[in-house]
């Protein structure tokens, strides 16, 4: 959050499985789609918020599994634990505030007396968080009598039951919605309130969300009963919310447009980029924009056309250069002429290209420092590296940019040595 000088002009807090992330979507387009629109018109002045009922465990390995994008916040183990920035610095506020009247020995204790309840695994298990898996059928009573006897004991516990099978037992305090009450009032203290905040979900662990007063909202197009049942119980007729008709990152994105809270055209939904003019141009723009067109042109969408090659040559600096990852040093012009040979060696192939974590900052007359990660998948293989681009604005054309210097470094110190890696 220290990284905006004000407010936000968007905040997305987005459950991650079946909202943010489609499991069903084995290329990961619609993910893919709300990542291009994220670095290239909001990473730069908006914040995004993951909260996820996953521990800080499993988030990870979802990480590893997805094309995830490095949010501002992280909220896991169903609101409980909150952390920033890519080193997930916990807040140690919001750990203190979960302890009052909450005892989880008590409650280790008094859920032991009920058989219907069966233990998640031991990643799931956290300082204020125990689950479990019970059975639909069973869950209401089970609920409503592990909720009496807690609170003999002297606790003040909420239970949470969200898809059909996961039951969580968390202090009264917590939860995604009590979390996103937390950020925004810490927001409001630092005066870096958002101007506007998107909340999105697909389960019952999620309906807190959409109670927060003054945020926006959208119940993704394949969102389960629990939570259709909690709209139609508690917010039916509420214009700031919406069933999308879209699935997950692609209802995102419709309900960006829906409420007209910011640009809501993907850039991989542009083919033509000469014949589109975006209102919000910058040098993350210029990133992604760059690194679709280098996946569409190895996979073969683009037309096989010396044309491309020549704006190319105009956009890169014919006397700047590329380091690469494994520290060899060639002139920008050996590099397209290079790429111009790669047309199509991924065709047919899944081989997809993304950016992430994109900063820019102007550091001279016209001349800006970009930094990245730029991210490329083959099959279920997929490497990093960290890339700063020097690049330059074009007194004498409007929204354009000359690349002058781009160097990148492998992200574990390690990858593949083949140099024929192209930017």
């Amino acid at each position: 959050m220290d990284r905006l000088n004000g407010s936000a002009r968007l905040m997305i807090v987005s459950d991650l499985d079946l909202t943010m992330v489609d499991h069903h979507d084995a290329e990961n387009l619609s993910l893919l789609r709300f990542n291009a629109l994220w670095e290239a018109y909001y990473r730069h002045d908006s914040l995004l918020v993951f909260s996820t009922g996953r521990s800080p465990t499993i988030y990870q390995e979802l990480r590893m599994e997805k094309p995830l994008l490095t949010p501002d916040i992280t909220i896991t183990s169903v609101g409980t634990e909150i952390t920033y920035g890519e080193s997930l610095v916990p807040d140690d506020e919001w750990e203190h505030h979960l302890n009052i009247k909450w005892n989880r020995d008590i409650v280790i204790e008094e859920t032991a007396k009920f058989p219907e309840l069966i233990p998640q695994s031991e990643t799931e298990q956290r300082p204020h968080k125990v689950s479990f898996y019970v059975e639909k059928e069973s869950a209401s009573e089970v609920m409503s009598s592990l909720s009496k006897s807690l609170k003999e004991r002297g606790l003040d516990v909420k239970i949470i039951y969200s898809s059909g099978a996961a039951l969580d037992i968390l202090p009264q305090g917590a939860g995604k919605g009590q979390a996103l009450a937390y950020l925004l009032e810490r927001l409001k203290v630092d005066g870096k309130e958002p101007i506007s905040t998107l909340v999105c979900g697909d389960s019952g662990n999620d309906a807190e969300l959409f109670s927060i007063n003054g945020v926006y909202g959208v119940m993704v197009s394949n969102a389960q009963d629990e939570l259709l049942e909690w709209y139609v119980a508690n917010a039916k007729g509420n214009p700031r919310i919406i069933h999308a008709t879209e699935r997950c990152a692609a209802g995102i994105i419709q309900a960006i447009g829906n409420f007209s809270i910011g640009p809501n055209v993907s850039p991989r939904d542009i083919r033509d980029f000469e014949k589109c003019k975006v209102e919000i141009f910058n040098p993350g723009h210029e990133v992604v924009k760059f690194y679709l067109f280098y996946e569409r042109w190895r996979r073969a969408e683009v037309e096989n056309s010396e044309r491309y090659m020549q704006r190319l040559r105009s956009v890169f600096d014919s006397v700047g250069n590329f380091v690469h990852p494994s520290g060899v040093d060639r002139p920008m012009p050996q590099c397209i002429d290079a790429l111009a040979k790669l047309y199509g060696d991924k065709h047919g192939r899944q081989f997809r290209v993304w950016v992430d974590h994109i900063s820019f900052a102007l550091i001279g007359l016209g001349t800006w420092l970009v930094k990245f990660d730029k991210w490329e998948s083959f099959g279920n293989e997929s490497q990093c590296c960290l890339t700063k681009v020097l690049m330059s604005s074009k007194a004498d054309v409007p929204d354009e940019f000359t690349w002058i210097h781009i160097h990148q470094t492998w992200l574990d110190g390690s990858g593949p040595k083949d140099t024929s890696w192209l930017f």
